[in-house]
């Protein structure tokens, strides 16, 4: 699995003019799943983020993590952060999951995020979405489940 994490002020994603999750402080996600990616993945993925040092101390140093600051997530379903650019000029997307294991893991992982005691709020899986945000440093980071 493949996350982009950006620390956001806050955020909000539309679907067909309709508000389907928004969020004050916290992390905005982009979530990407493979074909190898397991529930093992999901659940790595869900304790780096959920503790991720990426918010400032008193001493404006980051030392502080999503769970430290009470924070919120917005969680994007993302295909194309597999999309491979190497050969052409359009993206091959047959490293990202079937839709089905995509959604199973993507559901799972916000699941395992909600049982750390965190807000979750998605998008529609599969929909055409607007995502809005207000990017918070800013912060922006990959993070991976596979070295």
């Amino acid at each position: 699995m493949r996350v982009v994490v950006q620390r956001s002020k806050k955020a909000q994603v539309t679907v067909n003019e309709k508000i389907t999750g928004q969020i004050s402080k916290g992390l905005v996600l982009l979530v990407g799943v493979t074909h190898q990616d397991t529930e093992e993945d999901a659940a790595f993925l869900a304790d780096k983020i959920a503790n991720l040092r990426i918010f400032e101390d008193e001493a404006g140093k980051m030392n502080l993590s999503l769970l430290d600051v009470g924070g919120e997530i917005l969680s994007v379903s993302q295909f194309t952060l597999y999309g491979d650019c190497r050969k052409g000029r359009r993206p091959n997307f047959m490293e990202a999951a079937r839709p089905e294991q995509a959604n199973l893991l993507y559901d799972r992982f916000n699941g395992l995020l909600r049982e750390k005691g965190i807000k979750v709020e998605t998008g529609i899986f599969g929909a055409m979405m607007d995502v809005e945000l207000i990017n918070d440093g800013p912060v922006t980071l990959i993070v991976e489940s596979k070295g």
